[in-house]
């Protein structure tokens, strides 16, 4: 692992994308750069669960009902973060990027190699949410009511996640 910088975004709602009035993308550059393809376990490890390889999907999507992380396991790719008035961000292999419930994100392109893995906290299953869903009220309240994990997915117990990540109460 290296060190714990960490870099973060905040969205404002991006059309039909809610994104999180309350806590930011982390965006974790190069964290797992030296071992990329331990991103599942570790994340595991850090009761981040339920956890998957694959692509991101090449349409605005986002979770209203937990939050996610994405390490890089190969490859690399444009995506936007954020939804369409988003923030576009390369990443690459040992890139992570923690979305708190609602940020929408979207695969602008990538490379044929491009994996990622992903993760939920505490291994909660994630539903899926597009600019098709409705719903708009219900939607901010299930984003609200997403606790803040106990664990960084990276760093543990000792994560700038806990720092950055408060709620209002």
């Amino acid at each position: 692992m290296q060190n714990k910088n960490v870099e973060t975004l905040y969205f404002e709602e991006s059309g039909s994308i809610p994104n999180n009035p309350d806590l930011p993308v982390l965006f974790y550059k190069g964290a797992l750069k030296d071992d990329p393809e331990k991103a599942e376990l570790l994340f595991n490890d850090n009761n981040w669960r339920n956890s998957w390889q694959g692509g991101v999907f090449d349409y605005h999507h986002f979770h209203s009902n937990t939050h996610e992380v994405l390490g890089v396991v190969s490859g690399s790719a444009k995506l936007i973060v954020g939804g369409e008035s988003g923030k576009t961000i390369e990443v690459k292999p040992g890139d992570v990027i923690v979305l708190p419930a609602g940020t929408g994100h979207k695969r602008l392109s990538s490379t044929e190699d491009f994996q990622v893995a992903g993760a939920y906290p505490n291994g909660k299953d994630h539903n899926l949410k597009t600019d098709e869903n409705n719903g708009r009220t219900q939607l901010l309240i299930e984003i609200k009511e997403v606790e803040v994990p106990s664990k960084d997915p990276v760093h543990g117990e000792n994560g700038p996640l806990l720092s950055l990540w408060k709620k209002d109460e």
